[in-house]
């Protein structure tokens, strides 16, 4: 059990597992010079004039499944149509025949970088070739912001292909640091055995 809040004095307890992960912090500081590869047939990126909760959720949720992505499942509604409605923070969804394949969210808020903070496929759309492609319109997208460089993290707990893709990328590791994720099993979540701490 771990203390998550306290609200009015009273201290709210909720059951957990411990996840360790290692986590890569990675940057990129300048504009990739050579042509982006193109996206696979069939397949459009849109950028999201209006992403609603309903619908982030859904892509947050498919596409984190299998990589304990968690922290945005414990945000309130509220607090995550803030986020959504802000200028700087921006939604790109992967279509391939018009439904949704993946994804990515840039944070371009008031600091000189530009972070990737969340990056994927949809299960279906994993080892189809789009990776690499879609990463590098995420890329491009951020690029387009103006910042002194772009940032992503990633992890343990992603798909072992992610880390040598954002080499590929251009992205240089900046750092690396275990953490321990306290990750709330009222969400359901699959952890891998090797992941428990």
């Amino acid at each position: 059990m771990i203390r998550l809040s306290a609200r009015d004095g009273k201290t709210d307890m909720e059951p957990v597992a411990k996840v360790g992960v290692t986590v890569t912090f990675l940057r990129m500081e300048r504009r990739p010079s050579d042509a982006a590869p193109a996206l696979p047939p069939g397949t459009g990126v849109v950028r999201l004039d209006a992403c609603t909760v309903a619908f982030y959720r859904y892509l947050y949720n498919t596409v984190g499944a299998d990589y304990l992505w968690w922290l945005r499942r414990t945000m309130p509604d509220r607090e995550l149509a803030g986020l959504l409605a802000d200028p700087s923070v921006s939604i790109h969804v992967l279509y391939k025949g018009g439904e949704p394949a993946g994804f990515f969210e840039l944070d371009a808020r008031p600091w000189s970088s530009v972070n990737l903070s969340y990056f994927g496929l949809m299960p279906h759309a994993v080892g189809t070739g789009a990776g690499f492609a879609f990463l590098r319109q995420a890329v491009d997208a951020a690029w387009a912001h103006d910042p002194r460089a772009v940032t992503v993290n990633t992890c343990t707990a992603d798909h072992p292909r992610a880390l040598p893709t954002y080499l590929r990328a251009g992205f240089r590791p900046v750092r690396e640091v275990r953490e321990t994720w306290n990750v709330p099993l009222r969400l359901g979540m699959k952890i891998p055995a090797h992941l428990v701490a």
